[in-house]
């Protein structure tokens, strides 16, 4: 970790707390209170932005080290009104308090470290709450909203403690929301609630973001708050064997951008190719809309058209070495995979790291992410071959975790840094090509030493990989239900795109049909089936019985399937609404009808593979068309071979 050091806290920059700037090293001579700061890592938020006694105070007290002991909210009578032992995350590690209603004066936000003397033993930060109301923020000419600050570690450690407080739940669940908006106006989850003062999380704005969309969403919404620089790039979506590229480059600072335009496919120019597929929402509103006035309303325009509009999967699947992108490649190691960092996967879905949770004598390491979905919802997973998916291919761009590209302030306005600034960045430092010239099997294999570093107990690691399964089959049912719905409202048959296009569409097939999904599914299916063999595989990697051979171990791990597999089970709701349960086995079992169980104007019953004729299918009302069910046919190879055709 010492190579890369966004992880190690040894820049020439202290970071300070509040609106300050950073200031270099060697302008100052630092105290030893300020040394303890810098060796920590030491970062905070206070909400709302300008502190008062008719708001409550929210307090986020960040380090980069795995510190120990008890943070606390002292008033300015000396009084500790708030105080936790419990730390999050790691890394960034934190701590959060909250007051309802703060005494106006100097408050003191402190920890004291467990066994800690000396200046390092206390860290502390004053925190000024105002008597009155003070002065919001407004709009300002030139940009979607005011820059206050600046990218860096202090603040990128801030966003990942509030990406994580964000999506926060026990492992044991697996928690989905129909809208972002739902996650971000629930006060007990967003610690940036209202921090601008403006009443800005009771609009009542719905935020329904797609995967690709997700990212960007949250990002926008962390620097709108916190008055940091944003912008997005303008990406093909790749073809003729070749990746996404981003030529253009819009941030909240630029002119509006152009209205995003389908090129036609015969076209061989890149530039022509600029805005890939049509988005879901029409882009020709931009000529006849006026962008709201004022700050809020400014914002939840940029967000659910502007940046909606001109994002998409591409725009996270560009080549690694490509420096003209919003994210770029980060190594695979602890200090890099923290919430906040990207999952690209070679087929255009994304995911945001959302919680790492390590290694324990009883429990292998864990990834959780979140992603979109093309209906809205916004669902927590865990990380694995299932969710996500893995390949290198040029034509399919530069998969794996990214970070987004650090956007700084310079007198010529708003700009991205390049791969080779990043590298060498006293604050980032963490660029890098490792997953490039990875295998996919050197892949996965990497992944599973940097979340659980020592060997795993075989029978427990297979019960996780089920668990894994089980959770993405419970997420299918929630898709496969909003299509049920849909359909119970009277719609009219789904057009069904041709070839790849049903992989990357827009309307109701986009919304409620689930190939990729399914694809996925299939795969998950594949590698829950093959973890005996994983494991003869590799048997250093596990804690396998001394007094066992592997092959004795691969047999036991087999019956363990068997037996979760038909232990687990669902239940689906039929057409007219009645429920059927299902084992988890049932649907391994079913894995040849799932390869054409994705078309949303088939009855449900049939999308969880239903044979004709069954009790189970008895139910089945609606069937799609034959038109459809030919192309389904057609395209089945790329189910049954788990792989994703290009795009043309």
């Amino acid at each position: 970790l010492s190579q890369h050091r966004f992880a190690v806290f040894n820049s020439a920059f202290l970071l300070i707390a509040g609106a300050c700037p950073v200031v270099a090293a060697d302008q100052k001579v630092m105290d030893p209170s300020e040394k303890c700061e810098s060796a920590a890592g030491l970062s905070l938020l206070a909400s709302p932005l300008a502190p008062w006694n008719g708001a409550p105070l929210r307090v986020v007290f960040a380090t980069e080290q795995p510190l120990e002991g008890e943070f606390s909210l002292v008033a300015p009578d000396g009084t500790v009104t708030a105080k936790s032992n419990s730390r999050h995350g790691g890394p960034p590690y934190f701590w959060t308090a909250e007051v309802a209603a703060p005494a106006p004066g100097k408050w003191q936000a402190k920890l004291v470290r467990s066994g800690g003397t000396g200046p390092c033993g206390t860290l502390t930060r004053d925190i000024a709450v105002a008597a009155k109301r003070p002065a919001r923020p407004g709009a300002t000419d030139g940009s979607v909203w005011p820059l206050r600050e600046t990218w860096n570690r202090r603040t990128e450690n801030l966003y990942s403690a509030w990406i994580e407080t964000l999506f926060e739940a026990p492992l044991a669940e697996a928690p989905s929301w129909p809208a972002l908006d739902k996650v971000l106006h629930d006060k007990s989850r967003n610690l940036l609630f209202n921090h601008l003062g403006l009443g800005e999380d009771e609009k009542g704005l719905v935020i329904k973001p797609d995967c690709a969309d997700l990212p960007y969403f949250l990002r926008a919404y962390f620097a709108f708050k916190l008055g940091l620089p944003f912008g997005y790039a303008k990406c093909t979506r790749g073809g003729r064997g070749k990746p996404p590229v981003c030529p253009v480059w819009w941030n909240l600072q630029s002119e509006e951008p152009p209205e995003v335009v389908e090129p036609k496919a015969e076209t061989p120019d890149l530039l022509s190719g600029l805005f890939g597929a049509a988005p879901a929402q029409s882009a020709k509103s931009k000529k006849s809309e006026t962008r709201p006035q004022g700050l809020v309303p400014s914002f939840a325009y940029y967000l659910s058209t502007t940046v909606a509009n001109g994002v998409h999967s591409g725009s996270g699947r560009t080549a690694a070495s490509d420096s003209k992108t919003d994210y770029y490649p980060v190594p695979l190691s602890d200090a890099a995979l923290r919430p906040g960092t990207v999952y690209a996967d070679p087929y255009g879905h994304l995911l945001v790291i959302a919680k790492r949770i390590p290694q324990t004598g009883d429990a292998a390491g864990v990834i959780l992410a979140v992603d979109g979905q093309p209906d809205g919802t916004v669902a927590r997973k865990r990380f694995w071959r299932g969710n996500f998916l893995f390949a290198q291919d040029p034509a399919l761009g530069g998969p794996g975790f990214k970070r987004f590209r650090p956007v700084v302030r310079e007198k010529g306005g708003l700009r991205r840094l390049t791969n080779a600034e990043i590298e060498k960045h006293p604050e980032y430092g963490d660029f890098s090509l490792d997953q490039s010239t990875l295998a996919v099997e050197e892949f996965y294999d990497r992944m599973d030493d940097v979340m659980s570093p020592s060997p795993l107990d075989p029978v427990r690691a297979i019960t996780e990989a089920i668990t894994a399964l089980e959770e993405q089959v419970n997420a299918r049912v929630t898709s496969v239900e909003n299509g049920r719905k849909y359909q119970d409202r009277g719609a009219a048959d789904a057009a069904m795109p041709d070839g790849p296009s049903i992989f990357e569409t827009t309307g109701a097939w986009e919304d409620f049909a689930t190939p990729s999904r399914d694809l996925r599914l299939l795969i998950a299916i594949d590698v829950v089936r093959g973890f005996p063999d994983r494991v003869a595989r590799r048997p250093n990697r596990y804690a396998m019985p001394k007094d066992k051979a592997v092959s004795d171990v691969k047999a036991e791990l087999e019956k363990v399937l068997s037996t979760e597999l038909a232990a687990r089970s669902f239940s689906y709701t039929r057409t007219g609404g009645s429920p059927w349960k299902l084992a988890l086995k049932d649907v391994v079992d079913r894995r040849a009808a799932l390869e054409m169980a994705y078309n949303i104007n088939d009855c449900a019953e049939l999308r969880w593979g239903a044979a004709e004729a069954s009790e189970e299918a008895a139910t089945c009302k609606r069937r799609a068309p034959e038109a459809q069910r030919a192309k389904m046919t057609e395209y089945r190879a790329w189910f049954s071979e788990r792989r994703r055709p290009p795009r043309g």
